[in-house]
């Protein structure tokens, strides 16, 4: 059984889109974009010229497909978490997909279940005031330090340096979990699984965090500076 604490009381925010841009409610003004929005908004040119190198490689249609089915994976995979860290039963269907999501929470479950301390709150809703908002995976407590903790599927398995974006989500969460709820979170933990049930498991410490503050910090003002 995990163990459920909820020391904070979590708030839902509202989401919209508005031309094509994610927004959260903000109880201290105008609707905020969301963190990923942000993310893709000031990716850096060499990481967007290679997605479309990709896209052209393999074909749009086949790229839409590799796409859609890897989502389709990824919410299943996402909802059989959120219900084991709630302690909640939880069966989804049969298809193929359903038995991919399955096989692979299964794998995570397996790896995390020992180190998993505490749990704070799952698909916890969180907001900069007037800056930005967003929804963290899961928060809690992490082989005995407070984590932002989330988890990613992919097809293949990923080296750390290609996932530079998961480490930015966890600190602009972190921010926004300290600023609002008074805690020093700076830990980070990512929990990932590809098709095959390889899982991997990337952690960011306090020494580390301060680098992935800053650079989320920059992407932030970059932002709003366009």
């Amino acid at each position: 059984m995990v163990n459920i604490t909820k020391p904070y009381d979590y708030q839902e925010l509202k989401r919209q889109s508005v031309d094509g841009k994610r927004l959260y409610e903000n109880p201290w003004g105008n609707p905020v974009p969301s963190v990923t929005t942000i993310l893709d908004a000031t990716k850096p040119a060499e990481k967007r010229k290679a997605l479309a190198n990709w896209k052209k490689r393999v074909g749009k249609q086949e790229a839409q497909r590799i796409t859609t089915e890897a989502a389709n994976v990824g919410t299943v995979m996402h909802a059989i978490l959120e219900h084991y860290v709630k302690n909640e039963e939880y069966n989804p269907g049969n298809n193929v997909v359903h038995r991919q999501a399955k096989a692979m929470a299964a794998e995570v479950v397996a790896n995390i279940d020992e180190d998993l301390n505490e749990v704070w709150g799952a698909e916890v809703n969180l907001c900069a005031p007037n800056l930005y908002a967003g929804t963290a995976d899961l928060i809690g407590v992490w082989k005995g330090k407070p984590t932002i903790m989330d988890f990613k599927q992919t097809n293949k398995p990923k080296k750390r340096e290609w996932i530079e974006d998961y480490f930015l989500q966890g600190a602009a969460y972190a921010n926004a979990h300290n600023e609002l709820y008074e805690t020093n979170i700076e830990n980070i933990a990512i929990f990932m699984c590809s098709r095959a049930g390889e899982f991997q498991l990337f952690e960011v410490d306090a020494d580390e965090f301060k680098t992935w503050e800053y650079k989320w910090a920059v992407r932030l003002f970059e932002y709003y500076d366009k």
